[in-house]
Formats: structure tokens, C-alpha cells, sequence
């Protein structure tokens, strides 16, 4: 019988999945050119869904859809679909480097906010591995330069709108825990449709031009935009949120070297300091988290 330490901990693996799963985004995004973004979504989403749905009918679990309230639906539906419309919005009105660093402002908000959590306690370990690996991120995601502008505040407000809905997304999920994972399949079909309604009223349809292009856009669709959110699912309901949440900080590092190993980036002494500083920081914050259930632990014991 596996013990919940062992079963917590499985759970965070798998949640660290959808993190090199996203990790992949930015390669196959390229890729996939010259695709619109919220086309891209639409197709995405929708692979993503079937593959839910598909597994969902090899397991024979269809029936638990109908017991999930559609205030739950609408919930998960609005954290995919507004995660992505805010993100894209935002490369759109502020420089994608400044844009960029805001929106990854989400891992560290998980990890402030899991405090609120029934069961969950905050501790200075979570805040400062949090903190040192937002700053591994930080020199990776701003390694061409940042300047703030007054003209991208408009940008900058979305970005940060975009942390705090993925974050929130992950933290209510949470609190979600009795809501089987194949509901997710239902999140990524709405936000398939609201991302085709988007995609007519605001871009122009483009179809990927070579094989490359439609690999790319399968791959998303299969991993980054399909099975990273079913496996995120499973890691912030039943995982470590607050190391889950830390250990996101890999997620621009991994998706550097994705790009330097495809030939689309140039590896440099500033990537090793990132991977120390987010080591660091994910090492502080297991510490942190091996600490408090040490200290349980403890006064359980009779």
C-alpha cells in the first residue's frame, strides 16, 4: 500500500511533468510558424481535449463528467481559455522580455498564497526559494536588456492579471481535489471554442506551410497545450503545491536550452547562473517542505 508521503510525492513528479512539458512551448511555437496564436490555441486545445475524452472513454470514467457542477467547468474553462488570452494580449501592447517576466510571476504567487491552503503553512524556506529562483528566471527571460515603459503599462497591468489567473487556477484546483482530472478534457474543448470565436473576430486564418509546421503544431497539442494540464492537474491537487510551485522556475531554463540544442539560440555563462539560482531555490524550498513534515511528523506521534 503506498503511504501518502509516497503518493504526495509521486503526484508532484507527475505535476513536474506539464513544467517540461512548457518547457517545450516556445521550440514547437516556432515551429508551427506561420500560425496566429489564438488559431494555434484553437487547434491546441482541441487535440488536447480529444485525448482526454479518448482516454476518458478507454477507462470508462465518461459518467464522473456529469457529477462535476458546471460552475466547476466554467472555473477551469476560464483559467485556460484567460490565461492564454491575457498572455497573448500582453506581447501584444508591452515588449514580450518585460511582458514575459511579469506573467512568470505566477510560480512565486503559488507559493505565497498556498498559505492560505487548509493544511498548507508557508515558511521562510518556501519564500526564499521562491524568490532566488524568480531570479534565475529573471536573468534568463531578460537576458536581451529590460526597460520599462510607461507606454506598456497597459501591457504590463495584463501580464500580471495573467500571473494571478494561472496561479489562482492552480490554488482553487486545489481546493478543487475532489473533481476527477478527466474535467480537464471539458476545460480544453470550451477553451478550443472560445479560442476559434476569438481567433475569427480578431486574426487572420493561417494554415501551417510544411510538414515541420504541422508536426509542431501536433506536438503542442499533445504535450504544452493537451497532456501538461491533465498532469498539472493531478500535481496540484495531490503534490507538494509550494515545491511544485518553485520548481516551475525550470520551466524558461529548460525552454533556453530546448532552443540552444534546435540551433534557435546561443548558450552563454548566464544560463549556468540561472540553473544554480534555480536549483537553489527548488532545494530551499523541498528543505523547507521536508522540514514542516518532519515537524508533523513529530507531533503526531503519540
Amino acid at each position: 500500500m503506498i503511504s501518502e508521503a509516497t503518493g504526495k510525492a509521486r503526484a508532484t513528479l507527475i505535476g513536474f511533468s506539464a513544467v517540461i512539458l512548457w518547457a517545450l512551448l516556445a521550440l514547437f511555437t516556432v515551429g508551427s510558424a506561420p500560425v496566429p496564436p489564438l488559431q494555434l490555441n484553437a487547434i491546441c486545445f482541441a487535440i488536447g481535449g480529444a485525448i482526454g475524452l479518448i482516454w476518458l472513454g478507454a477507462t470508462g470514467e465518461f459518467s464522473q463528467l456529469s457529477r462535476v457542477p458546471l460552475k466547476v467547468y466554467a472555473f477551469g474553462t476560464a483559467g485556460l481559455f484567460g490565461y492564454h488570452l491575457l498572455y497573448f494580449s500582453a506581447l501584444r501592447l508591452a515588449p514580450p522580455a518585460e511582458a514575459g517576466l511579469i506573467a512568470y510571476l505566477w510560480p512565486l504567487l503559488i507559493v505565497l498564497f498556498s498559505g492560505l491552503l487548509p493544511g498548507e503553512k508557508l515558511r521562510p524556506g518556501h519564500i526564499l526559494g521562491a524568490l532566488v529562483a524568480f531570479g534565475g528566471a529573471a536573468l534568463i527571460v531578460g537576458q536581451s536588456g529590460l526597460a520599462l515603459s510607461g507606454a506598456s503599462l497597459p501591457g504590463y497591468g495584463l501580464a500580471f492579471l495573467c500571473a494571478l489567473t494561472w496561479s489562482g487556477y492552480s490554488l482553487i484546483s486545489r481546493r478543487l481535489g475532489t473533481v476527477p482530472t478527466g474535467a480537464v478534457a471539458i476545460y480544453c474543448l470550451a477553451s478550443a471554442a472560445l479560442s476559434t470565436i476569438a481567433h475569427l473576430t480578431l486574426e487572420e486564418t493561417v494554415w501551417p506551410s510544411s510538414t515541420l509546421g504541422w508536426a509542431s503544431v501536433l506536438a503542442l497539442g499533445l504535450g504544452p497545450v493537451g497532456l501538461a494540464f491533465f498532469t498539472w492537474d493531478i500535481g496540484v491537487k495531490r503534490g507538494d503545491i509550494q515545491l511544485l510551485g518553485t520548481a516551475s522556475y525550470a520551466a524558461p531554463l529548460l525552454s533556453t536550452l530546448a532552443l540552444i540544442l534546435a540551433g534557435f539560440a546561443e548558450a552563454s555563462p548566464r544560463l549556468l547562473i540561472a540553473a544554480a539560482m534555480i536549483a537553489t531555490g527548488a532545494a530551499l524550498a523541498a528543505l523547507a517542505g521536508k522540514g514542516a513534515q518532519k515537524k508533523a511528523g513529530q507531533l503526531a506521534r503519540p
